[in-house]
């Protein structure tokens, strides 16, 4: 793996193209904030692999070198290590970055990342394409209960709107936010479902897994996947597990990191459902768990995407998620491939977890499958190099 620095020191910089150039045609380089284990930096991963593959020439830019999916980072491709304290630091060292390589596409993603690219390119005096993606809702309900810098993100993007050469958006409903939310033109904005099944997913899906609910199973086992915030809700999970085993005995994995564990462990004490749960932590790779399952379960309040829910199905296995903003409903084609329930209602979640186990014929392995091959690596890959040759 080839790291340059460009920190704050000009010395700190290696004197040496971050884009290797091998090729004649198209570079891109992809900026994302760090390599946290969540879907957006796993998607970055994926297509930088993938457009490589394709005979472009790719580098990682990362405001912070840091996170747990680093040993996934894909072997030759550069990565530039910003060293950013804060996001706005990134804009005079991505200005540098784009004078000094001069890529032909910036591929910025999610939010201050995406405004902090939009003042770069404004400010670097070069050719480069500023393509922005938006992983997640930009609309005033989502970012009301997030955080209050959020709020700003489509002000920033109507005022930048002159610097961005085209926006990305994850699910059609985060298009429809761009277009209302964020002034886009409907020309400016594109849908690209995240890439998901890979030539490798089927291997990767059959490693044995560990867990002993799984192993021995003595009773149906629900598994859910996420990093532990506010918006995954996985208070009402649990809640609707509680009601669950009310009727009938069960078992939830849960797979992810995050700042609420200790709030959600004792949630499930006070519920008296802890010994039926499991808090996995991070897994590197949940396919197994998921294949082993009887049925994944997504509770959040909002979506960009889902990826999980693609894996799951990969997987053969029947999915049950909120239907929240956007994602969901577009991956199940609004109800066909899974059951869908209002969000932040634990007792249809409840009903829902029950149906699933109940009718599991309703959704065959083969036919779920199928559907997830829809969100493969190749398609994603080859939409963006279209739209980036296109840009060029």
């Amino acid at each position: 793996m080839d790291t340059i620095d460009y920190g704050a020191r000009p010395r700190s910089i290696i004197n040496r193209p971050a884009l290797r150039q091998q090729h004649d045609g198209l570079s891109v380089a992809i900026y994302i904030h760090d390599l946290s284990p969540g879907g957006v930096e796993r998607q970055c991963l994926v297509l930088a692999r993938e457009l490589e593959r394709r005979g472009v020439d790719i580098a990682l830019v990362l405001h912070q070198m840091r996170g747990e999916l680093m040993p996934l980072l894909p072997t030759g491709v550069p990565v530039v290590n910003l060293h950013g304290r804060r996001t706005l630091h990134d804009v005079l060292r991505l200005r540098r970055f784009l004078r000094q390589e001069r890529p032909d596409i910036l591929m910025a993603n999610v939010d201050h990342n995406n405004v902090a690219a939009a003042l770069a390119t404004a400010v670097s005096g070069t050719d480069t394409k500023l393509v922005i993606c938006q992983h997640n809702p930009i609309s005033a309900g989502f970012h009301a209960t997030v955080n209050w810098k959020h709020r700003l993100v489509p002000l920033c993007y109507r005022a930048l709107s002159s610097q961005i050469d085209h926006a990305v958006a994850v699910s059609n409903g985060i298009a429809g936010e761009l277009v209302r939310d964020a002034g886009f033109g409907p020309e400016k904005v594109s849908t690209i479902y995240n890439a998901v099944i890979g030539d490798d997913f089927r291997d990767r899906a059959a490693v044995p897994v560990c867990h002993p609910w799984l192993v021995q199973k003595d009773r149906p086992v629900f598994v859910t996947a996420g990093r532990l915030v506010e918006m995954k809700d996985h208070r009402n999970l649990l809640r609707a597990f509680a009601l669950h085993l009310q009727t009938q005995p069960a078992r939830l994995i849960v797979l992810g990191v995050g700042p609420m564990l200790t709030e959600l462990r004792a949630l499930a004490g006070t519920l008296g459902i802890d010994e039926h749960v499991a808090f996995a932590g991070f897994v590197e790779n949940p396919l197994p768990y998921m294949r082993a399952a009887d049925a994944f379960v997504l509770s959040s309040r909002s979506e960009g995407f889902g990826n999980v829910l693609v894996e799951a199905m990969g997987c053969g296995t029947p999915v049950v998620s909120t239907n929240c903003p956007h994602g969901p409903a577009d991956i199940l084609s609004h109800g066909e491939y899974g059951l869908l329930v209002a969000p932040r209602d634990s007792e249809a979640l409840a009903a829902a977890m029950g149906r699933v186990l109940e009718e599991r014929d309703r959704w065959p392995a083969d036919r779920l499958r199928l559907r997830a091959a829809a969100f493969s690596y190749g398609t994603c890959a080859d939409t963006y190099w279209r739209l980036f040759q296109r840009l060029v």
